[in-house]
């Protein structure tokens, strides 16, 4: 699968754009560390952009993402990606072993943290956003109090990333690459 029709498939399914956003970030963030470890692009970003797809038509963790699975199967998804996106719910019972399926468990949550920060910022960017921004309002319980800290922190560690030494600033220079398109560009 393209892309396009992965983000064809998302926009099939995902009606809420705050939620296409929430994928597009994950997608980047995925792409971001695929580089990095020198992994397959297209294969990880595809795999960040499709892993919340289902959310509107099944929104609960009985449901989500083990009832998409079959959807995404019968679109020819590759069972690697199928397997990560079944991964990073908890609920499903399926291990995170590869790096990927880390990856994607470690950037799922905290880009919506990062967001919001960004969000409340009174340049409303990611471009003057910086890491120490995040973790103060990451020790402001009442912030973002949807937000599960602990999942994210061991997210990263599974991932066998240090959150604050370097996680955060990496998902935050991987969403500046698509600030506009998440409407975080800001008004410097």
């Amino acid at each position: 699968m393209t892309r396009e029709e992965a983000l064809s498939l998302v926009r099939e399914y995902v009606k809420n754009e705050g939620l296409v956003k929430h994928m597009l970030c994950v997608e980047a963030a995925m792409r971001y560390y695929a580089e990095k470890f020198g992994e397959d692009v297209e294969l990880w970003g595809i795999t960040g952009l499709l892993h919340d797809f289902d959310w509107e038509i099944h929104p609960t963790a009985e449901q989500h993402p083990a009832q998409g699975a079959p959807i995404l199967r019968q679109h020819g998804l590759d069972e690697v990606i199928v397997r990560a996106i079944l991964s990073h719910g908890d609920n499903t019972g399926i291990p995170r072993l590869s790096l990927m399926e880390k990856a994607l468990n470690a950037c799922d949550e905290i880009t919506g943290l990062i967001t919001a920060v960004a969000l409340v910022r009174p340049s409303k960017s990611l471009h003057d956003l910086e890491p120490s921004s995040v973790k103060k309002k990451w020790k402001d319980k009442a912030f973002a109090a949807g937000t599960n800290r602990e999942e994210m922190e061991k997210a990263a560690a599974d991932f066998g990333i240090d959150l604050w030494g370097e996680h955060v600033g990496n998902i935050i220079a991987a969403m500046r690459r698509i600030a506009p398109e998440l409407g975080l560009a800001g008004n410097l």
